[in-house]
């Protein structure tokens, strides 16, 4: 009788993991948004910016030059899962190199979940930037020996200059997921568990420039009428788990960050399966995970309703914010 309770639980695992296993491999297909994507910038000099994965972008103008989050290590879901992670420094100078990236004045975190924060410290060390965040952000540095000198911790409407560039913040929130909320209160000494970076309080960012106006909103979350008195030409907008949220609350989303600042184009980003090497090209997450798809149907529908440009970029290559 054991035998064949324990044959019946082997067939029903072996049954299960196969179809999690189909499950993962179910993705969404980036060729039918080919049309939206923007083509590579023409000038070397002009404001730049370039997509890394996630929500980190290098923002440069040939003067000066800004990353938000700084994620490049990257590890994979095992390891995320079932051990504790820390920054891979080499792998971190080694996407740097690809970057084209030798020295930058500031990394903006957007909020402090390891695939934000982890490495920004290790960035900042490794360019001479400043690590710019919240206490949570600084308290990440503060645990891999970053130099209180090369830390500032910023408030809602904080406004800080890099050459160029304005950036001022505004108090926001993650999309919610209830996992790994609350604050880092004391430094944090990788390797430690994922669920140990805390989210910290997140940010709306706004990218001040002469040439363009942008939002950097890494989490698809808000804070109802925080962002009424800002104008922006263009939004770069987080929609990871966007799909799990309410048509209510995707639309309010929308209206948040695109109505409220006058955007005239969105380029959606951190919709890629993070647990993938940057050496491999970029893909959504499992449909099981985050149904891209959906949220691009329904981001299209907003964007047309409004008559706002919604478009995509690739990874690694450098774009005009408002190029046609």
């Amino acid at each position: 009788m054991m035998r064949k309770v324990l044959a019946v639980v082997l067939v029903v695992v072996l049954a299960a993991g196969g179809w999690l296993a189909w499950q993962w491999q179910q993705r969404p297909s980036l060729e039918a948004y080919a049309h939206l994507y923007l083509p590579p910038a023409d000038e070397q000099d002009g404001l730049r910016v370039t997509w890394l994965g996630v929500s980190t972008l290098l923002i440069e103008d040939g003067e000066t030059a800004i990353m938000t989050d700084g994620f490049f290590s990257r590890p994979g879901l095992l390891r995320v899962a079932l051990t504790r992670i820390a920054p891979d420094p080499e792998r971190i100078r080694r996407n740097l190199a690809r970057a084209g990236v030798d020295e930058l004045a500031a990394v903006i975190v957007l909020h402090s979940h390891y695939d934000h924060a982890m490495d920004a410290p290790v960035v900042a060390e490794q360019t001479g930037a400043v690590l710019v965040g919240s206490e949570s952000t600084a308290n990440v540095g503060r645990g891999l020996g970053l130099d209180e000198s090369r830390i500032r911790v910023v408030e809602d409407g904080d406004t800080l200059r890099f050459g160029d560039f304005e950036i001022r913040f505004a108090a926001s929130r993650h999309v919610p997921h209830g996992q790994a909320m609350g604050v880092i209160d004391q430094p944090l000494a990788p390797p430690v568990r994922a669920s140990n970076y805390l989210e910290g309080g997140s940010w709306s960012v706004r990218v001040g420039h002469p040439q363009t106006n942008m939002l950097v909103q890494g989490s698809a979350g808000f804070v109802p009428d925080a962002l009424a008195d800002w104008s922006v030409d263009v939004v770069w907008l987080g929609i990871g788990l966007l799909s799990q949220q309410s048509p209510e609350y995707m639309a309010q989303y929308w209206r948040e960050m695109v109505t409220t600042t006058g955007a005239q184009r969105v380029i959606p980003f951190h919709w890629d399966d993070f647990f993938r090497d940057l050496e491999q090209p970029l893909i959504p997450f499992p449909t099981m995970v985050d149904d891209f798809d959906a949220t691009m149907q329904a981001l299209m529908g907003y964007a047309e309703n409004d008559g706002v440009e919604l478009r995509l970029v690739d990874a690694w290559q450098p774009v005009e914010p408002l190029a046609e």
